[in-house]
């Protein structure tokens, strides 16, 4: 089994996925207004999807799933992502507004797309981790009204990784889950109090790729899952096998 990452889909389809017809294809709110590489990506994700993933395979989608306010309004993004070869799994992303009552978003999964909330998803020798995250206190951008959003989402994410009883993890997060120095930080303390060997995130477009923190830190590897920065294609972070995991 290969283990993927695409973060970021930007869904906003509105109705059933049609291959011939332009507007659907590009959806309600079509993404290239924030640039070009964005022009057309839900037939081009949907391409290289197919192309590179496997029915046996598992994708890892980090937040920003769709632009949907509502479960109602979302059902054809989560149908599209059902649609897609492998088994998914999701975590909230912060424009993630369709995402409320997570019981009632279970109700809603396509059979092949489970999604993470203060717990996680066991295999047999790793577990799959995650939350939305927030800004971190070291980012220049955090301010006051983020503390209270922080220290929730940190108590949200030690519900989860508690959740691998033990297991080797990979953590997914939205927000980068490092200091933009590779500093270690509240997130990574509880990265290592919890055996994770994976943290994949996404959230950074465009300029502020230039800030990703990837590679080996502190024994965990980091990875930008992005869809503008992978070029909307899922990213191969690590494979399971007879010999367990094996980390990209």
């Amino acid at each position: 089994m290969n283990i993927y990452a695409l973060a970021d889909l930007h869904l906003s389809l509105g109705a059933p996925f049609d291959r011939t017809n332009d507007v659907a294809s590009l959806g309600q709110k079509p993404m290239a207004v924030f640039g070009g590489r964005w022009e057309d990506h839900i037939r081009r994700m949907e391409r290289a999807w197919r192309e590179t993933v496997g029915e046996d395979d598992l994708v890892l989608v980090p937040g920003d799933i769709s632009w949907a306010m509502t479960l109602d309004e979302a059902e054809y993004d989560l149908a599209f992502i059902g649609g897609l070869p492998g088994r998914k799994i999701l975590v909230r992303g912060n424009h993630d507004y369709w995402w409320h009552s997570v019981g009632r978003v279970r109700e809603r999964l396509p059979e092949s797309v489970a999604v993470i909330q203060n717990d996680a998803v066991l295999f047999d020798d790793f577990a799959v981790c995650g939350s939305r995250l927030w800004t971190l206190p070291s980012s220049p951008d955090f301010k006051a009204a983020d503390e209270s959003i922080y220290k929730r989402e940190l108590i949200r994410l030690e519900m989860s990784l508690r959740a691998a009883e033990g297991r080797p993890v990979i953590v997914m997060t939205h927000f980068m889950p490092i200091g933009e120095n590779g500093e270690e930080n509240e997130v990574t303390d509880l990265f290592f109090r919890y055996h994770a060997r994976i943290a994949v995130y996404g959230h950074l477009h465009d300029k502020s790729h230039a800030i990703a923190v990837q590679g080996e830190k502190f024994g965990i590897r980091f990875f930008l899952a992005s869809a503008d920065y992978v070029d909307f294609c899922p990213r191969l972070i690590a494979s399971h096998g007879e010999q367990g995991l094996s980390v990209q």
